[in-house]
């Protein structure tokens, strides 16, 4: 078997990161452990219910920093399926998530587009009922 354990994202800060996706998101600390011969954190998030965990990786120098926010050129970043689309945008909106695409509906499910607090682009999705990837089908 195999699986994605965790996705790298450049983030500036460890805190301010910490903050938005624990905070305003609702993903779990998983792990925060300094690294003092490194002068970095391991730090780890995930969101509730397990699954692919993001590692929170702060900028070591500028062509790691210009990567902030851009971590796919533009195009969506990361897919955060839901079981439940209308309270988590819901609720996302509530913690002034900003959504750069409205809520549509498609063949495959409810979808809209958020960015992070560095500008990277996710996916809010829940997939329709009897589709392959549907929370109730993994």
């Amino acid at each position: 078997m195999q699986r994605i354990a965790h996705v790298m994202v450049v983030v500036r800060d460890y805190d301010e990161a910490i903050a938005f996706y624990c905070g305003k998101l609702g993903f779990e600390l998983v792990a925060d452990t300094h690294q003092p011969e490194q002068d970095k954190r391991w730090v780890v998030v995930a969101p509730p219910g397990g699954g692919t965990s993001l590692v929170l990786g702060r900028a070591a120098d500028e062509a790691q920093a210009a990567a902030i926010g851009n971590q796919t050129g533009g195009r969506v970043f990361l897919f955060l399926q839901t079981d439940d689309f209308a309270r988590d945008h819901r609720r996302f909106l509530g913690q002034g998530i900003d959504f750069v695409r409205a809520p549509t509906v498609a063949e495959y499910g409810t979808v809209a587009v958020f960015a992070d607090l560095y500008g990277n682009q996710w996916d809010l999705i829940e997939f329709a009922p009897g589709h392959p990837l549907a929370v109730a089908n993994t």
